[in-house]
């Protein structure tokens, strides 16, 4: 049996676009279940295997509106032994004002990092380490993970700070692998680094890791 993600859904901050570029990346092999800001019932997350938050647009500020209803039942069940996938926003939100779930490790932004090779936060094909590979991998103000915290680095950025990491059930990404077609046409400069999947077999690649 497929195991079961649940995907929290909200247009922009953690987007429809970064949320089906997850289902299209993982669907083989994992199951799904959606839910929203809205007061999930007792027992929603009992036949879930991974909570899930995407990536978007916005200010991650909007935690405390977006998640208020549901913080408790998602901190409750990582510290249960669930696993929990964040990328961008998701991935910040994980981090100690939010979440709060990670051992002495913290989500900043790459932006603001010594020798970080863009100050800007708009999107653009951020270079990356993935495993001893090179990619181009989507940005848009994500995030670094640093601090003194043991965690597996699975990417980094070209400052080498971690882009990717595992710290036990979590998994956190501060790129978009996940991202879709649509997100490379609508800039001319990004067309040519559109990844043709590569990356969406990279984001199933990290998340099996997580089942291991």
């Amino acid at each position: 049996m497929k195991p079961t993600v649940a995907l929290f859904v909200h247009h922009p901050e953690c987007s429809v676009e970064s949320s089906n570029g997850i289902i299209q990346s993982l669907s083989q092999e994992y199951n799904f279940k959606l839910f929203t800001k809205d007061y999930v019932e007792d027992g929603f997350f009992d036949n879930v295997d991974m909570i899930a938050i995407p990536g978007g647009f916005g200010d991650s500020e909007r935690f405390e509106r977006l998640l208020a209803k549901n913080k408790e039942q998602v901190i409750d069940f990582v510290n249960r032994g669930g696993r929990y996938l964040g990328i961008c926003m998701g991935a910040y939100w994980a981090g100690s004002y939010y979440f709060d779930i990670l051992k002495d490790v913290d989500a900043v932004q790459y932006i603001t990092r010594p020798n970080s090779d863009t100050r800007r936060p708009h999107t653009k094909a951020l270079t990356v380490n993935w495993q001893g590979q090179t990619e181009r991998m989507f940005f848009y103000d994500g995030c670094a993970l640093v601090g003194t915290g043991q965690y597996d680095t699975i990417a980094t950025y070209s400052n080498g700070d971690a882009m990717a990491v595992i710290q036990d059930r979590i998994g956190l990404i501060g790129c978009h692998p996940e991202s879709m077609p649509s997100w490379y046409t609508q800039y001319s400069y990004m067309r040519p680094h559109w990844h043709n999947g590569k990356h969406h077999k990279l984001l199933l690649d990290f998340v099996n890791v997580m089942f291991r």
